[in-house]
């Protein structure tokens, strides 16, 4: 494995969550200040657009990539989200901030880029542990993004913007000098004719069977994190009293559980009992701690029990994703590892659109409301299990076909390795 590609293709990697971390607690209170005046809606439109973009053309830059090359296609990339942060930062009108949004969810999708680099500098061995990397950098970037756009925004609104666009722009000039092309002419992907464009490409993978299993899969374990997600700081606020600063202290907890598992011990771990059976402990896991924190609240395990929950629920994404990302980009051959793992990203997308509307619709009988006697009270504490619980549910059906996938499919990995071996 080449170690000095993989950090800038983390730091790649880390910066883009970085900035996307950025804009989660500063966005809204820009958006719906005195100079936008936008509604609740339009913000969530804002939100959308980013995820909506990323659905379409994931697949695109991922096939560029195989076409012209990885480096190309990140560096463009990494430009375009950094010209996107800056019409966040100038923008004087509302559309301006659509164009922002758009161009970053645009150019955002070049994670699938960033994934076939390392298929391209890893052996499928390795390829888990190389794909880990991105699964540590959003780690990184889910705990340090936030923070870093909550301190910047005492200077101003939209210096967290601009902070983010100075990042982008000063790793492009990394990338430039340091990161060198994989997509040699001599690479499968030069030639070959296999893949489509966008959502065309997306449903042809759905139709072969090894395939949609990994992607079926992996979206289900999206939907549920977007649930989670969604869900939790509502549950945290309500049922333990906490703020903002509280909850965000337990999202970081999350992602350093996340970081420890995908950027160090993943590797050990496939290694040792391979893709599949991490997958079925990761659904089993994540399906356990969604079921059971609903439980959870000052009288009943406290703190204590919510951190456990937290860290079995982490641990279990974390074991989980890198996996099925690696299986995705086994199931093809070098020649098409940007356009499937731009499809792979276009699942994500969609299941981050997902996951949070069916959060919305499942926790809207349980707004809190404020009472006669001055205490807010959720208005039924039964849709909130059923929230969660719905979540358990979505992660059961993902190990239910996690086993069946790994009884049926299993060899097939083990011929491919095999072969790659001979």
């Amino acid at each position: 494995m080449k170690r000095s590609p993989l950090v800038v293709i983390f730091t790649t990697v880390f910066i883009d969550l970085v900035g996307f971390g950025i804009v989660i607690p500063v966005l809204p209170f820009y958006a719906e200040g005195t100079r936008f005046n936008a509604t609740p809606r339009t913000v969530g439109l804002l939100f959308a657009s980013y995820s909506v973009m990323q659905l379409i053309f994931s697949p695109v830059l991922g096939r560029l990539s195989d076409k012209h090359g990885r480096r190309p296609v990140l560096l463009i990339s990494i430009i375009g989200t950094g010209i996107g942060f800056l019409f966040l930062g100038f923008a004087t009108t509302l559309w301006m901030l659509f164009v922002g949004r758009i161009l970053d969810g645009i150019t955002g999708g070049n994670i699938s880029t960033a994934q076939a680099y390392i298929a391209d500098v890893t052996t499928k061995e390795d390829r888990a542990k190389g794909l880990g990397l991105i699964g540590a950098a959003f780690g990184l970037g889910f705990v340090l993004g936030p923070a870093i756009g909550g301190i910047l925004s005492r200077w101003g609104v939209a210096v967290p913007f601009f902070f983010a666009a100075g990042l982008c722009f000063a790793n492009a000039v990394l990338l430039y000098f340091t990161l060198p092309e994989t997509v040699t002419r001599d690479h499968p992907a030069r030639t070959s004719a296999a893949g489509g464009r966008g959502l065309q490409q997306l449903i042809k993978s759905l139709k072969e069977p090894r395939l949609s299993f990994v992607l079926t899969i992996y979206f289900l374990f999206i939907v549920a994190f977007s649930i989670m997600t969604a869900s939790f700081s509502l549950f945290t606020m309500f049922r333990f009293g906490y703020d903002a600063q509280h909850t965000g202290y337990l999202f970081a907890y999350v992602g350093i559980i996340a970081v420890i598992i995908q950027g160090g011990l993943i590797g050990r771990l496939v290694k040792r009992f391979g893709e599949l059976p991490l997958v079925i402990v990761g659904a089993l896991f994540f399906a356990g701690s969604l079921f059971a924190v609903p439980f959870v609240g000052p009288q009943v395990g406290g703190l204590l029990a919510l951190l456990i929950g937290g860290g079995v629920f982490s641990a279990g994404n974390s074991l989980a994703t890198p996996s099925l990302t690696s299986l995705a980009s086994k199931s093809v051959g070098r020649g098409e590892q940007g356009s499937i793992l731009g499809v792979t990203q276009s699942v994500a997308s969609l299941a981050r659109a997902v996951g949070p509307a069916l959060a919305a619709f499942l926790i809207h009988s349980s707004i809190a409301y404020r009472g006669a006697d001055g205490a807010s009270h959720f208005m039924s504490d039964h849709s909130l299990f059923v929230t969660f619980w719905t979540g358990a549910g979505i992660m059961f059906l993902a190990f239910l076909l996690a086993a069946y996938f790994t009884r049926v499919h299993a060899s097939d990995y083990s011929e491919d390795s095999v072969a790659e071996a001979a």
